[in-house]
């Protein structure tokens, strides 16, 4: 062979020698950076990140920005911070379930609104959550087997939320101000009970209460004023009956025009 060939051929191979070094460290670099027990991968062409039971605590930092599906199912995460997720655009899926997430922010999900449609936090600790954490969120929303508690918050995060197909009848309460209620699924209840117009009825009432006391007091407060005044009033006619006749006619009838 000639040489000039010699030195070409050695030339390519350590040209893709040098490549799959570089590969390699790339590779055992980025693996390197996801937390333990997270890996990546591609599913249905779509990038994928599972984190299925690997004991996190926490939303990992470290997740691709291009992840189409993520998965931190079964860990120990307590709470979802604001703003959470708001490095991931292109996110289609999250599953969220069957951890401890008893808390979740408002704008945790910030940033998710244009492309999430599928949304899983079955199996928490969720018990009471506002409205505004969901907001402009158009994604299919699981919250069954949580134990929630059944009142006017509850009810409204419903009607915000998009549930997924099939989990409404998850949605048990757990505790609630009407015992009847606990053990029953929440949208059999507020189809004959109506939570958040049982609280402004009872708002209603408390401040009726409120002012009806008012008004007593100051009733209370006019009528202790007149008595005291006729009692001053029937004191002095009193004294000045006790007077010569002389003075006593001048002041009563100064008295009199007085009270007059």
């Amino acid at each position: 062979m000639p040489v000039a060939e010699q030195v070409l051929l050695r030339s390519v191979t350590m040209w893709l020698l040098l490549q799959s070094l570089l590969l390699l460290a790339s590779c055992l670099r980025s693996a390197a950076a996801f937390p333990k027990g997270c890996y990546p991968s591609e599913e249905e062409g779509l990038k994928t990140f599972r984190c299925s039971n690997a004991r996190l605590t926490e939303v990992p930092r470290d997740i691709p920005n291009d992840t189409n599906k993520l998965y931190l199912d079964s860990n120990r995460i307590p709470f979802l911070p604001r703003d959470a997720f708001r490095d991931l655009p292109l996110l289609l899926e999250l599953d969220l379930s069957h951890n401890a997430i008893a808390s979740v922010e408002s704008g945790a999900f910030r940033g998710l609104a244009e492309h999430l449609h599928s949304l899983d936090l079955s199996s928490n600790r969720l018990v009471s959550v506002g409205k505004d954490a969901f907001s402009n969120l158009k994604a299919k929303v699981n919250l069954s087997n949580n134990p929630w508690r059944c009142d006017c918050r509850l009810q409204e995060l419903i009607r915000t939320v998009d549930l997924a197909a099939g989990s409404s009848g998850g949605i048990v309460c757990d505790s609630s101000a009407q015992e009847e209620h606990v053990g029953k699924a929440f949208l059999q209840v507020i189809a004959d009970t109506d939570f958040c117009n049982v609280y402004k009825k009872t708002t209603d009432i408390a401040m009726l209460v409120t002012m009806f006391g008012w008004f007593a007091m100051v009733i209370s407060y006019l009528v202790y004023y007149v008595r005291q005044n006729q009692e001053d009033a029937r004191r002095h006619l009193e004294y000045l009956k006790s007077l010569p006749s002389k003075q006593r006619r001048s002041e009563e009838s100064s008295t009199i025009s007085t009270v007059v």
